[in-house]
C-alpha cells in the first residue's frame, strides 16, 4: 500500500504538479503527508515528537525539529541558485547536503527515506538532471552509503557527494 502511495506522489512529482512549491521543508511534509495520510492520519506530514535511533545515529530531539528544519529549507534555498546556474560541484554539493542533513535531522517518525528519496527527484527534475538509482542496491554499496550518511552526521559531505558522482556516472540509471 505505502509504495502505491509513493508511486503516486512520484507521478504528481513528474507532472510537476509542485513546480510552484518552493524545495524546502514543507514540500518534504507535504510528500510526507501524501504517501502517509491515509496509514497513519496522526502523524503523516507532521514533525516526530517521539525520540528515536537510526544505527548508530540519535537524532536531534523532537523539540529541535521544527528549527533545524526551517534551517535545513533555508540552507536548501541559500545553495540553489550556485547548484543550479550550472551542473558542477556546487550541485553535487546540494544534492549531497538534501540528503545527508535531512537524514540527520529525521524529521518523521517514520518514512524518512522515502520521502528523501521522492524529494531528491524533485530536485534531480528542477535542475533538469537525469534520473538516478537512490536506494544502494548491494550489501557493499548499503555499507558505502551507511558510512556517507554517518560522514554526513558530521557535515563531512564528501563521502555523499562521492556516491552522487558515482549516482551520475552508473552505467543504469532508471
Amino acid at each position: 500500500m505505502l509504495a502505491e502511495r509513493v508511486l503516486r506522489v512520484e507521478t504528481a512529482l513528474y507532472q510537476s504538479e509542485f513546480a510552484a512549491w518552493p524545495p524546502d521543508e514543507r514540500l518534504a511534509a507535504e510528500f510526507h503527508r501524501r504517501i502517509g495520510h491515509d496509514l497513519v492520519p496522526d502523524w503523516a506530514g507532521h514533525w516526530r515528537t517521539i525520540e528515536v535511533r537510526v544505527g548508530h545515529l540519535t537524532p536531534p530531539p523532537p523539540h529541535q525539529i521544527p528549527l533545524l528544519m526551517r534551517d535545513y529549507g533555508a540552507d536548501l534555498a541559500a545553495r540553489w541558485p550556485a547548484a543550479a546556474a550550472a551542473p558542477g560541484d556546487f550541485t553535487l554539493e546540494l544534492l549531497a547536503f538534501a540528503e545527508g542533513r535531512f537524514l540527520s535531522i529525521h524529521p518523521f517518525q517514520d518514512f524518512n527515506g522515502r520521502t528523501i528519496r521522492l524529494f531528491l527527484l524533485e530536485l534531480l527534475r528542477r535542475l533538469d538532471l537525469p534520473r538516478v538509482v537512490l536506494a544502494p542496491e548491494s550489501e557493499p554499496d548499503r555499507q558505502t552509503y551507511f558510512q556517507a550518511l554517518e560522514a554526513a552526521d558530521r557535515a563531512d559531505w564528501q563521502p555523499l557527494i562521492q556516491i552522487w558522482q558515482n549516482r551520475f556516472t552508473a552505467p543504469q540509471n532508471p
